[in-house]
């Protein structure tokens, strides 16, 4: 079995070979153009790509340079490319198979220092998955995909995310350090939330080269007693000085507050929360101290005291407070199921969220909270080119992709799965097929 296993995965990745056009010179005429910046939609309007970044966007009578590929989205809707703030892509491929699960340490505490994206899979099928459903952009995490007990990570800081485009490909890594990931439900401290709040704080207290001459110590021990590598004090430091963000899974509305009272002592820091179930409870706090939050829409069931407030309404209320916020999709599928996030989207606005914002919620404003706006999540001169032509509303579930471009270069609009699905819809014909499958 283990020798037919052997060569049977090679087959299978092969099966899911990423199949890219070179990037070319197109033109996206006749669509409604969404161009996230600032609210601006072009009726009739006109996207052109020249190798890998947008040179313009306009109107009906922006000019089509000569020699330029042509796309007609007349009746179409016209997007950048989607980006999810929370996926295991390219970390696990079955999560009860730990030989596939790359995104977790074990049997380790202080894990800061782990980045995740170095054991990135460019060739996993779950890419093809999720980018033919509109996704070009992902943050990918370390240490969400199993439980944290005494057989596995049990780290309030299990590593840093990543963020990856899905073109694939050796340079599919954009960011190996895009934040230090917090998971405060650790069990080395007796499950105590207060416990892992002091541990935290230490943390940081002690990548304070000040603050460690003045104290000599650690809140909550001796000397050294957080940084247990030089890689785990140094990505603590990048914490601290704001050069890289702080990302906590948190969802009880009292530890949210807890977490801000961290951005009076650490002025620098950039803070997410993560989950943020309860987060329209304190919206304003939110507002307030400027930190965006990362929410699962359809979370409305309390899954643990944590969330007992969770609603349905909860992205709806942060827009009204003006709580800036990124949708993920399907309570945290964080592999197989990024793709959903346009459904989830739609939901929220179900729930009372606008359009407009629902649509930013799965575009520009997971790229503004990463940091990587400047050169994504937007349809504007100068920027990479992920572009997605709908063949309807990006935020009804029947809408699907016709075209979607991953910096410049068109993506073919299949996976594994639907190869699958052509080879063996008609079981009934004399085609190519194992005998099996044949009457």
């Amino acid at each position: 079995m283990r020798t037919f296993a052997k060569y049977l995965a090679p087959l299978m990745f092969a099966a899911a070979t990423i199949t890219l056009a070179h990037a070319e010179d197109v033109a996206i005429v006749g669509g409604t153009v969404h161009t996230m910046e600032d609210g601006v939609v072009i009726e009739n309007g006109v996207v052109i790509i020249s190798g890998d970044q947008i040179e313009a966007v306009g109107g009906p009578d922006t000019a089509v340079p000569e020699g330029y590929r042509v796309i007609d989205a007349t009746g179409k809707q016209v997007t950048p490319g989607l980006m999810s703030a929370f996926t295991l892509i390219g970390l696990e491929e079955v999560s009860l198979e730990g030989a596939t699960v790359d995104h977790s340490l074990s049997n380790t505490f202080y894990t800061a220092g782990f980045e995740v994206a170095k054991g990135f899979n460019p060739d996993t099928p779950i890419i093809a998955i999720n980018r033919i459903e509109g996704l070009t952009r992902a943050v990918i995490m370390p240490g969400f995909g199993v439980p944290f007990n005494e057989n596995n990570n049990k780290s309030i800081f299990p590593g840093q995310a990543g963020i990856i485009h899905l073109g694939g490909g050796n340079d599919a890594v954009i960011n190996s350090q895009a934040a230090v990931v917090v998971y405060p439900g650790v069990g080395d401290v007796g499950g105590a939330r207060g416990a892992v709040l002091d541990y935290l704080v230490g943390a940081l207290r002690e990548s304070k080269p000040a603050a460690k001459r003045r104290r000599g110590s650690s809140a909550s021990g001796g000397p050294g007693r957080f940084a247990k590598s030089p890689e785990d004090k140094a990505a603590l430091a990048k914490v601290v000085s704001g050069e890289m963000p702080l990302y906590v899974l948190e969802n009880k509305a009292s530890k949210i507050l807890q977490l801000l009272e961290l951005k009076e002592e650490f002025e620098d820091m950039n803070l997410i929360i993560l989950g943020a179930a309860e987060a329209w409870i304190v919206a304003d706090e939110l507002v307030e101290a400027g930190v965006p939050v990362v929410i699962g829409p359809t979370n409305n069931l309390p899954s643990s005291f944590d969330s007992l407030a969770a609603t349905l309404y909860n992205a709806a209320r942060l827009e009204n407070a003006g709580v800036e916020f990124a949708i993920v999709a399907g309570g945290f599928s964080a592999a197989h199921n990024a793709r959903l996030l346009p459904q989830d989207a739609g939901n929220a606005v179900a729930n009372g969220l606008s359009w407009q914002a629902g649509l930013e919620a799965i575009t520009i404003n997971p790229a503004k909270i990463f940091g990587i706006d400047a050169s994504f999540g937007s349809l504007t001169a100068g920027k990479e080119a992920d572009v997605v032509v709908w063949d309807g509303d990006p935020l009804e579930v029947m809408t699907s992709p016709d075209h979607v471009f991953i910096r410049g270069e068109e993506i073919e609009l299949v996976s594994r799965q639907t190869r699958l699905r052509d080879r063996y819809i008609d079981l009934g014909a004399e085609a190519d097929k194992p005998l099996a499958y044949k009457k």
